[in-house]
C-alpha cells in the first residue's frame, strides 16, 4: 500500500462514509498469562454509542503515523499459506467475517501472544466501496467492488489508580479506593488484506507499530510469521556504517552535513509520491559523489552497502537528521538546518575548534548580551 491508498482507506473507516460500514466487531481482554479473560462479540450497530466511538477510533490509529516508520508492509513467506499458517489463518477470519467463536478465540491468543503486558484486543470485519476511477483518475459515482477486510488493535491495559478524587456522595476530596485498567492507545495493529493499487492483495499484510523506534519484532515473526525488515533506527545505524566505511578517514562535520542536506533534497522533491523514496547503492554513490566523495572511495560503495544491508534499499526519510547536534566532553550544540553553514571546524592553536559564526543578537540562558 502507498500513502494514498493508506489515506483513502483510513479517510473513509467513519461511520460519517456512506461507502464505509462495519459488521462484526470483536472486544477482548487477556491477562498477562496471556489468557483471554473476556472475548465478546457483537454487530457494531447494537454497541453503545461512546463505546462504539472509542473502538473505532483505536481501530483508525492503526492506520495512522508514517509509511516505512510505523506503517509496514509484509508479504506472507511460502510457508504461511500451510494450514495453520498465519496468511492461510487470516484468511478464514477473513472469510468468517468475524462469526466463527472459534476462530476468534484463536485470532485473540494470536494478536495476544507477541505483547508482554495486559492486553485489550479490538477487531472489526469492514467493507468498503471502491469506487471506480475515469481516465483521468478521478472517482465517479459507480462502485466497481467491495472490499472486505479485517482490521486489529492491540492495545496495552494499564492498572491505575488516580489518586484523590471528588467523592459526590460525601462531597469531600479522599483517596481513591480502587485501582482501574484502563485500555491505552494501540501498540500494534493489522489490516488484512492489504488495499494495493485499489484492490485487495491476500498475500501481505499491513502491520502497525507505535513505537517504529522500538518495534514488536516477535509480534511480526511470530505471530504473522513474516520476515522482519529494518526499523528506522536499524536503517539509520546501517547508513551511519556505509558513511564511516566508505568516507572514513574524510569523515568531518562538512561532509556529514552535506550528505545530509543531499538526502534531505532528495526526500523533498518526492514528498509527493505515492510510495516512499528510497535509496540503494547506486543512490548512495550518487549522494556520496555530489558530496565530495573522492572515485576511489565510491568504488567501495556496492561492497559496503550490501553488507551493511543485506542489499536492501533504505527509506530515505529514515536517514535525515532534522536537525545536527555536535558533541563533546560536557558540551552539545544543537545546529537548526538554517544555521548549518554558520558552522565549521578549525585548527587553532594546534587545537581543533568548532567555530560558530554569530548574528549581533546573541542570547545566553535566555539574556541577550553583546
Amino acid at each position: 500500500m502507498n500513502k494514498k491508498e493508506i489515506n483513502e482507506i483510513k479517510k473513509n473507516l467513519s461511520t460519517d462514509s456512506g461507502l464505509f460500514s462495519i459488521g462484526k466487531v470483536l472486544s477482548a481482554f487477556v491477562d498477562s498469562e496471556k489468557n483471554i479473560v473476556y472475548q465478546s462479540t457483537s454487530l457494531y450497530n447494537l454497541l453503545p454509542s461512546d463505546e462504539a466511538e472509542l473502538i473505532l477510533e483505536n481501530l483508525r490509529k492503526t492506520l495512522s503515523g508514517t509509511l516505512g516508520k510505523n506503517l509496514r508492509e509484509y508479504a506472507f513467506p511460502k510457508e504461511q499459506y500451510d494450514e495453520d499458517g498465519a496468511q492461510s489463518f487470516l484468511y478464514k477470519v477473513l472469510e468468517s467475517k468475524l462469526e466463527n467463536d472459534e476462530l476468534n478465540a484463536e485470532l485473540v491468543n494470536r494478536l495476544a501472544q507477541s505483547c508482554i503486558s495486559t492486553t485489550a484486543v479490538f477487531a472489526a470485519h469492514c467493507t468498503y466501496s471502491v469506487l471506480k476511477k475515469n481516465k483521468m483518475d478521478e472517482t465517479t459515482d459507480e462502485a466497481d467492488f467491495d472490499y472486505s477486510f479485517i482490521i486489529a488493535a492491540i492495545c496495552p491495559v494499564e492498572l491505575r489508580s488516580d489518586g484523590l478524587v471528588f467523592n459526590d456522595d460525601n462531597g469531600k476530596i479522599e483517596k481513591k479506593a480502587t485501582f482501574d485498567r484502563i485500555v491505552g492507545t494501540p501498540s500494534d495493529g493489522i489490516l488484512f488484506p492489504v488495499f494495493s493499487d485499489r484492490a485487495p492483495d491476500v498475500n501481505s499484510v499491513m502491520h502497525y507499530t507505535k513505537t517504529y523506534k522500538k518495534p514488536n519484532v516477535s509480534f511480526v515473526e511470530n505471530t504473522l510469521g513474516c520476515e522482519f525488515t529494518m526499523s528506522a533506527v536499524s536503517e539509520k545505524a546501517a547508513f551511519h556504517k556505509i558513511l564511516s566505511n566508505v568516507a572514513s578517514d574524510e569523515l568531518d562535520y562538512d561532509l556529514i552535513t552535506c550528505v545530509n542536506e543531499k538526502i534531505r533534497e532528495y526526500v523533498d522533491s518526492t514528498a509527493y509520491e505515492t510510495e516512499p523514496a528510497t535509496v540503494d547503492a547506486g543512490r548512495m554513490k550518487t549522494i556520496l559523489w555530489e558530496s565530495g566523495i573522492p572515485q576511489d572511495k565510491l568504488d567501495l560503495v556496492p561492497k559496503v552497502f550490501e553488507s551493511a544491508t543485506d542489499q536492501k534499499p533504505l527509506i530515505a526519510s529514515n536517514l535525515v537528521e532534522r536537525k545536527t547536534v555536535v558533541e563533546a566532553e560536557g558540551i552539545t550544540v544543537n545546529i537548526s538546518k538554517a544555521s548549518a553553514d554558520k558552522v565549521t571546524t578549525q585548527t587553532i592553536g594546534g587545537r581543533r575548534c568548532l567555530v560558530i559564526e554569530l548574528d549581533d543578537e546573541v542570547s545566553v540562558n535566555g539574556m541577550s548580551v553583546n
